[in-house]
C-alpha cells in the first residue's frame, strides 16, 4: 500500500531527545507521578496542558470521544465540567464509566486513565462555575450543547437574550451544568522511546479502596 502523502513519515530518531536524568517512574503513588508529569507539560506545551481526550460509550455500546479540560484532581479522581444534557452527559448517565488520555506531544508522553465516573457535589460545581468568566457563565445558559443548531445567528441571539436577562446581576449555575469525577482503577504512564520501544508503567487496583499494584508493559 502506498503512503498517503497527508500522513507524516515514521519519525527519524537521529535527533530524538536524550533521556531525562533520574528515575522516570520515581513515585509509587500514581497521583504524585501525574502531578510531576503535568508540571513538566505545563512548562513545555504551548497551550492547554490540561487538555484530555474523554471517551464514553453510548446506549448502543458505540464509543464516543472528545477533548475536554481537566479542572481539578486529587486522590479522589480527575474532574471536568460540562452541560449534563450534552452527549457526554447523557452517555455518562447511562453508563457511568469513562477513559481519559492526556497526550503531551512536546514532552513525548501520555497518561491513560480508566474508571467509574460520578457527579461532583453541588458545592464544588457552584465554586468552579463562579470562577469562570462572566461570558462563559452566560454561554452555559445559552448553549443547548450537542443539540442541532440552525445557525450561528441563532446562538448569538440566545447569548444576547441571556445576557439581557442577567444584566449586571449574578449569573447562577444552570441546573443542567455540573462536573464529573473519574475515580481511576487504572492509570498508565507512557513515554516515547526510539524505534517504538516505549516505556510503559501501569497502576491498577481492583476497586477504589484497594491498594495499587504496578506492572511494566511491553511497548
Amino acid at each position: 500500500m502506498s503512503q498517503n502523502p497527508l500522513i507524516p513519515p515514521s519519525p527519524d530518531y537521529h535527533d530524538h531527545a536524550k533521556d531525562e536524568p533520574g528515575d522516570l517512574f520515581a513515585h509509587q503513588d500514581p497521583f504524585a507521578l501525574f502531578a510531576d508529569w503535568l508540571v513538566m507539560a505545563k512548562n513545555k506545551e504551548p497551550n492547554d496542558a490540561n487538555a484530555l481526550c474523554l471517551a464514553t460509550v453510548d446506549a448502543d455500546g458505540l464509543p464516543d470521544a472528545r477533548m475536554v479540560l481537566l479542572k481539578d484532581f486529587d486522590e479522589q479522581g480527575f474532574v471536568f465540567y460540562t452541560n449534563t444534557l450534552s452527549a457526554k452527559g447523557r452517555e455518562l448517565s447511562t453508563n457511568p464509566k469513562a477513559a481519559m488520555v492526556f497526550h503531551w506531544k512536546s514532552v513525548r508522553r501520555q497518561v491513560r486513565i480508566r474508571g467509574p465516573v460520578s457527579p461532583v457535589s453541588d458545592a464544588e460545581a457552584d465554586e468552579y462555575f463562579a470562577s469562570r468568566a462572566r461570558d462563559s457563565r452566560i454561554g452555559a445558559w445559552a448553549s443547548k450543547q450537542s443539540q442541532e443548531l440552525e445557525s450561528r445567528f441563532a446562538l448569538e441571539k440566545r447569548v444576547a437574550a441571556k445576557a439581557a436577562k442577567f444584566g449586571l446581576g449574578k449569573v447562577p449555575r444552570p441546573p443542567h451544568w455540573s462536573g464529573y469525577r473519574l475515580s481511576p482503577t487504572q492509570i498508565e504512564f507512557w513515554r516515547d522511546r526510539p524505534f517504538r520501544l516505549h516505556d510503559r508503567l501501569q497502576f491498577c487496583r481492583k476497586n477504589l479502596t484497594a491498594h495499587w499494584t504496578t506492572a511494566r508493559l511491553y511497548p
